[in-house]
């Protein structure tokens, strides 16, 4: 070998010494963006049950506790839908870097002002502020994993990105429970803002500057491109059954005998979010390499239907329980009644259908927005698609489960999946004929 090639082999080392690190660097931001989120998705039925949320009278007009109930998801999902296209155009025509590294900072500050939480107004302001932060991180991330990796490593990449953030779920949503039960909501936040903190100088330190620039407005571009129209006509109604579905989880299990949940307490809520992010944390970090090299299409469609159908199973919980002799007492958890741990396995399914859906649906919005130019934009679209379901389901959701039963918004939830799918299947086999589901 001569010194040149010498040289070239230790400068591609060097290379991807260097991406690696990079890598590394936003799966740390992914996990403490996740880590955040999962808290106050664990959290939500003490808040619940804290805030007490009532029917009020605004301007002539009566709001139900349902309504209210409903704006304590709804609050955060107005403000990503607020958020998307400024900051996915920002990210595309400015340094990615810049606005991940802002958005960081904004981060520390908002999870520093969940401890002064009094009241539903307060709550709903402040998740607001974090539904920006959540979306923000996500979306800068996420585009910068895509923009990084290799075509042919993308969806791996990005299913190993998803996995850290699904480690902090865990982690997260198991600290936050137990901490609450000793400590009450205060010490937990102040842990959040640390690791803001931690990822804003990672992130500084270690990620290259972003010279990537792309000219006016590429959404307008995207929003026409056919294959995420297809992948418009499942997500839009997916976003309705994942929202209900896996904010109902805890809500389920923590909110009072009274109003339809479980009434376990704050450790046993977080098990509860754990099986499902557990489950499909290790299954990303296969799925995303099957999806590479089998496609898209057809991990999209089995992991949509397969939790379709688990959602529907869930208010089947009790009668299992019963009939297997759960309600039992557990260590650390406490008495549980019948339904609870046939409701962890549930969620820990969901876990895994989800899996198989996530890195193949991300990795084909960043195929396409790297193809077209604006892979922010991409991801940008693909969760402007996602926010009418997130922001009007958990409003059924809460109206459901005061008006009609708890039940019904796990039937509901998991309706939409079915038709999601039944709906992309349809396309596809218009567009590709008998090979629809190995298309892409």
């Amino acid at each position: 070998m001569t010194n040149a090639d010498a040289g070239n082999g230790s400068n591609a080392d060097a290379g991807n010494g260097t991406r690696r690190s990079q890598f590394w660097a936003l799966y740390l931001t992914r996990f403490a963006e996740g880590f955040g989120f999962i808290t106050l998705v664990t959290l939500l039925g003490p808040y619940i049950n804290t805030l007490d949320p009532q029917a009020t009278t605004v301007l002539g007009v009566t709001v139900s506790a349902g309504f209210i109930i409903g704006m304590y998801t709804t609050g955060f999902t107005l403000a990503q839908t607020v958020a998307v296209v400024p900051l996915a155009w920002a990210g595309d025509r400015f340094d990615k870097r810049r606005v991940l590294l802002g958005v960081l900072g904004v981060g520390a500050g908002v999870y520093a002002l969940f401890p002064l939480v009094d009241s539903s107004a307060s709550f709903i302001l402040v998740r607001a502020l974090q539904g920006l932060v959540v979306t923000g991180a996500g979306l800068m991330t996420l585009s910068l994993v895509g923009q990084i990796a290799d075509v042919g490593t993308r969806a791996d990449k990005i299913g190993k990105a998803n996995a850290a953030s699904f480690a902090a779920s865990i982690v997260g949503s198991l600290s936050a429970g137990a901490i609450y039960d000793a400590l009450g909501f205060g010490p937990i936040f102040t842990i959040i803002a640390l690791l803001m903190v931690a990822a804003w100088v990672v992130t500084w330190l270690v990620l290259d500057d972003d010279d990537t620039r792309v000219e006016g407005f590429p959404f307008s571009d995207l929003a026409v491109n056919r294959r995420i129209l297809t992948m418009t006509s499942f997500r839009a109604q997916y976003a309705f059954a994942v929202t209900m579905v896996r904010t109902w989880i805890p809500i389920y299990a923590g909110t009072e005998m009274a109003a339809g949940g479980l009434g376990v307490a704050g450790i046993a809520i977080a098990v509860t979010v754990t099986a499902e992010k557990a489950t499909n944390m290790v299954g990303q970090l296969f799925t995303g390499r099957l999806s590479d090299a089998y496609g898209r299409s057809l991990f999209v469609f089995a992991g949509g239907g397969a939790y379709g159908l688990i959602a529907v199973a869930i208010p089947f919980s009790t009668a299992i329980g019963t009939a297997v002799g759960t309600d039992v007492t557990l260590p650390l958890l406490g008495t549980l009644p019948a339904a609870y741990l046939p409701l962890v396995a549930f969620s820990g399914l969901l876990g895994v259908a989800d899996s198989f859906r996530e890195p193949a649906s991300m990795a084909l919005f960043a195929d396409e927005g790297t193809d077209d130019g604006g892979v922010a934009s991409s991801f940008g679209i693909r969760e402007l698609v996602w926010r009418p379901g997130s922001v009007a389901g958990p409003l059924i959701a809460g109206w459901l489960m005061v008006e009609v039963s708890m039940a019904s918004v796990f039937y509901v939830g998991g309706a939409f999946a079915i038709t999601g799918v039944l709906a992309f299947l349809a396309i596809l086999a218009h567009d590709h004929g008998r090979a629809a589901l190995t298309a892409w």
